[in-house]
C-alpha cells in the first residue's frame, strides 16, 4: 500500500503563486506515473497534470502555460508549481499515483480569492 501526502495548499490572491508537494510513502517511486487532479464544489474531478516515470508530462487545457509539474525521485516527491492563479482554480487538489494500482492523496484545499 502506498500513501500519498499532499502539502502546500492555502489561500492566495488572483495572479499569485503556490507550490504543492506530494510525498509517497514507499520506495520504487520512480516507476510510478504521478499527477494532480482537482475537484471544485459541484464539479467532477478533472486532470490538472501528470508526469510519467520518463518525465513525459501532460496538462489539462485550463492550466496549460500556467502550471508546471515536476518530480524528484530521490525524495519520492512530485510537485505542482501554480502561477497566475485564477479564482476558477479554487478546488481541492488531489495527488495521484499509478503503478498498475491507482493511489490518491487526501487532498489539499487551494483557494484563489481577493
Amino acid at each position: 500500500q502506498v500513501q500519498l501526502v499532499e502539502s502546500g495548499g492555502g489561500l492566495v490572491q488572483p495572479g499569485g503563486s503556490l507550490r504543492l508537494s506530494c510525498a509517497a510513502s514507499r520506495s520504487g517511486f520512480s516507476i510510478y506515473t504521478m499527477g494532480w487532479y482537482r475537484q471544485a464544489p459541484g464539479k467532477e474531478r478533472e486532470l490538472v497534470a501528470i508526469i510519467t516515470s520518463r518525465y513525459i508530462t501532460n496538462y489539462g487545457d485550463s492550466v496549460l502555460g500556467r502550471f508546471t509539474i515536476s518530480r524528484d525521485d530521490t525524495k519520492n516527491t512530485v510537485y505542482l508549481q501554480m502561477n497566475s492563479l485564477k479564482p476558477e482554480d479554487t478546488a481541492v487538489y488531489y495527488c495521484y499515483g499509478n503503478d498498475g494500482h491507482v493511489y490518491w492523496g487526501q487532498g489539499t484545499q487551494v483557494t484563489v480569492s481577493s
